[in-house]
């Protein structure tokens, strides 16, 4: 058993790895010449771009936006996929699909949108969430661990900015907390006694 969630947090860290490095890799790609992927950001309500909502997250605006978002993607995605593989998998796939059609349906229709802060955002919200739907000291701990560090930064990047996609982080902020609502587990508690 022991050994079992131990190979499922591997694959959960290698997930957040294999993440990290297609978002490395597009944006040396993209920065080399072979292509402007940044034209593959959401563009809000062209039903044509929808795919974009999953592309999105793995591009950005130069090293320097990809750089002030592996840190804590890489962080926060670690502390989650701790819970395993499918854990990882599905919080991020519940933060990109909310946070990009959020984006999509809301932003300025002359914009594009790209970046992995809305899923940091989402992670974030996702590992304070957890904490208050489970009720398990461990992960209240790491919640407030969370706000501690990057809860400044998480309230400063919710105000509406120029070339900032405060869009995708408050829908990312919001599918971390529905991610929460989704997969975290009540806390086992002793039955009370009758008095």
């Amino acid at each position: 058993m022991a050994d079992r969630l131990g190979s499922d947090r591997t694959n959960g860290l290698l997930l957040v790895a294999a993440m990290v490095a297609l978002m490395w890799m597009t944006e040396v790609v993209d920065q080399i010449g072979f292509g402007n992927l940044d034209n593959y950001g959401i563009h809000p309500r062209d039903a044509g771009g929808l795919p974009e909502i999953v592309s999105a997250p793995f591009l950005h605006v130069g090293f320097g936006h990809l750089i002030s978002n592996t840190v804590p993607f890489v962080v926060m995605g670690a502390a989650i996929a701790l819970g395993g593989l499918v854990r990882v998998a599905l919080v991020t796939l519940v933060v990109t699909l909310v946070s990009g059609f959020g984006t999509w349906l809301i932003a300025a229709s002359n914009s594009v949108h790209l970046g992995a802060s809305g899923v940091v955002f989402g992670y974030a919200t996702y590992l304070i969430a957890r904490g208050l739907f489970s009720r398990r000291l461990t992960e209240l701990a790491v919640g407030a661990l969370v706000a501690g560090i990057w809860g400044f930064g998480l309230l400063q990047g919710l105000l509406p900015q120029e070339r900032i996609s405060w869009q995708a982080h408050l829908f990312g902020a919001i599918g971390g907390v529905i991610a929460a609502a989704l997969f975290s587990r009540r806390g086992d508690r002793p039955a009370r006694a009758a008095a």
